[in-house]
């Protein structure tokens, strides 16, 4: 999740309308026309041609052609690599006999670009804290350098603090104080966690006898202005009261954390979103090599800013971002607050203690232990992050934040089209299906949708995109041919403007391309997506069930063939703004 741990709430196909091959309702303005002769002729499979070859052939003086008949060689599946043709990989995919669904991992373990971090040699307890990169920028010139991207993104680096990134670009923090948010929009919503405060380095159970993971907070909902008024009050409430440190430690206060606030919205927040664009272009809300650029739609508080109003002791719990993306976190102040940051190579130990302490890892709410990170051998950074500073996450780190001070933070994420990002981006999309956990974005159509509009001029990235299409082709292309070869008419119906990814309405997979359709009822005329497994789960020869296809095999083809490596020289690269 987020530098900021929400809930998501965008579901784009919980009750989509679709139309089916039969239905005589008109389909909705949404989405494209259906040409009946359209489906009929793709419903009858994949078109198939012959190839013929006219061969010159010189006799007595005089030329003539011979017709020959080409027979196109099928490679076995097996050795298909990202080295063949479309065509190549179609025509494996021809006959291919398949127990079942064809399922085949999006990843190949070859073109890994994980940095090696050996676990068995173990760390001094002194370097169990080890310390974390902060730079310092003395000028906009440093800011826009190309050497600070690569370092933030650099797959050994979990987390960096830009320190004064605000004063070098001149950004102005207070257009996100919260006189200012008051001023702008006083009635906008609030998310509220209530929550017990506690020493950030610590999380007791709730006889506050014994430490543990589970951190648990309840969930309200009010206004930017009655938020606004209990932060002032529970400013002026510390001035009047002075604590013993003993005092703060168990007092056990229950405060209140504004959390998941929208700014979205480029009417409502115009002077704050335009006020962002002086960051350099990686750290943007929006710029062309940002894969979240790429969706094709708004997911909040990814592709879109949230920001937070914090008292002291609010808390952020322990998480990863959704689908393991970059984020972007700048503290507006006037407070300070205290992060915690583990690199991703330790999720999986992590993971093991939430399991132990009975909190689900990716959905619920924890607060690690320190000393059950550290008798584990797991370096944790810790740091201060002052009002004006940029904390980058990069992609996979486990962090976990607290307000030490009164202040606001606003975040979001980015995905830089770099190999590590693509990487571990793939790599949570195939964990949270096992789990059963939505991706919220969606990968599949991201990366097809990269291919389509940049260029990528890093082989490793690259090779990661171009076997993943590869592998969608795969798995569609099987699919095909087992539900023509089922008697299952497919209905083509290409994709609209913004049209959004789709999600199985049950298990919250994405489906890509062969949406398994049916409706919700027969008199509201709306319908839902599925994927293929809980389509059979409902109906094994898929009765009732319409079968949309949202690319032609050629269309998809043409975009694999068209997406190759390239060279761009650093003037170019600069040109684009990405450095």
């Amino acid at each position: 999740m987020r530098s900021e741990r929400r809930e998501r709430t965008h579901r784009p196909s919980a009750n989509t309308p679709h139309p089916s091959c039969t239905s005589p309702h008109k389909p909705p303005s949404s989405l494209a026309p259906v040409d009946p002769l359209k489906l009929k002729a793709l419903s009858m499979g994949l078109s198939k041609e012959l190839k013929i070859l006219l061969i010159k052939v010189e006799s007595g003086g005089r030329q003539t052609f011979n017709i020959s008949e080409v027979e196109e060689p099928r490679i076995p599946l097996s050795k298909i690599s990202i080295e063949n043709k479309a065509a190549e990989v179609v025509r494996a995919c021809k006959g291919t006999r398949v127990k079942g669904k064809f399922k085949e991992s999006f990843l190949l373990p070859a073109f890994s670009v994980k940095p090696r971090i050996s676990i068995e040699i173990p760390i001094p307890r002194e370097k169990l804290n080890p310390p974390t990169p902060s730079i310092y920028l003395e000028s906009k010139r440093d800011a826009f350098s190309p050497v600070l991207l690569q370092f933030c993104t650099d797959p050994k680096n979990a987390v960096t603090v830009i320190r004064g990134l605000a004063g070098s670009l001149r950004l102005n923090l207070g257009l996100f104080s919260t006189k200012s948010l008051v001023e702008a929009n006083a009635e906008h919503a609030v998310e509220v966690r209530t929550q017990v405060q506690q020493p950030a380095d610590e999380n007791w159970d709730s006889s506050g006898a014994l430490q543990t993971w589970p951190c648990e907070s309840s969930r309200s909902h009010t206004t930017i202005a009655k938020y606004a008024q209990y932060q002032a009050s529970s400013f002026q409430e510390s001035l009047q009261v002075v604590f013993s440190p003993h005092e703060q430690k168990t007092a056990g206060k229950v405060i209140k954390f504004g959390t998941n606030i929208d700014l979205s919205d480029p009417k409502r927040w115009k002077p704050q979103l335009q006020e962002l664009l002086k960051l350099p272009a990686f750290m943007r809300v929006e710029s062309s090599n940002n894969m979240l650029s790429h969706v094709g739609h708004t997911i909040l508080g990814m592709n879109t800013v949230q920001l937070y109003m914090k008292v002291p002791g609010s808390r952020t719990p322990g998480h990863q971002e959704n689908n393991n993306f970059c984020s972007v976190n700048i503290n507006i102040g006037p407070g300070d607050c205290e992060w915690f940051a583990v690199h991703e190579h330790y999720w999986g130990a992590i993971n093991k203690f939430c399991e132990k302490h009975g909190v689900d890892y990716l959905t619920g709410s924890w607060w690690p232990v320190l000393e059950d990170l550290y008798s584990s051998n797991i370096p944790v950074y810790r740091f201060i992050q002052r009002p004006g500073d940029l904390v980058w996450i990069n992609a996979g780190t486990v962090h976990w934040v607290q307000a030490v001070g009164w202040c606001n933070n606003i975040a979001w994420n980015v995905g830089p089209l770099n190999s590590y990002q693509y990487q571990l981006a793939l790599e949570r999309f195939e964990w949270n299906e096992v789990k059963k956990v939505k991706s919220i974005v969606p990968m599949i159509h991201v990366s097809w949708n990269v291919a389509r509009t940049i260029k990528i001029s890093d082989r490793d990235t690259y090779k990661m995109i171009k076997h993943c299409l590869m592998q969608s082709i795969k798995h569609i292309q099987i699919l095909r041919e087992q539900l023509v070869a089922a008697g299952k008419k497919i209905c083509y119906q290409s994709r609209v403007k913004d049209e959004p990814a789709y999600y199985c309405n049950e298990c919250d997979v994405e489906v890509f391309n062969l949406l398994f359709v049916t409706s919700e009822n027969s008199t509201k005329k709306s319908y839902v997506v599925h994927c293929e497994d809980c389509a059979r789960a409902k109906s094994p020869l898929l009765a009732g069930v319409v079968v949309l296809e949202q690319y032609r095999t050629e269309e998809l083809m043409k975009t694999y063939d068209g997406f190759i490596l390239v060279s761009l020289t650093l003037e170019s690269y600069i040109a684009n703004g990405d450095a």
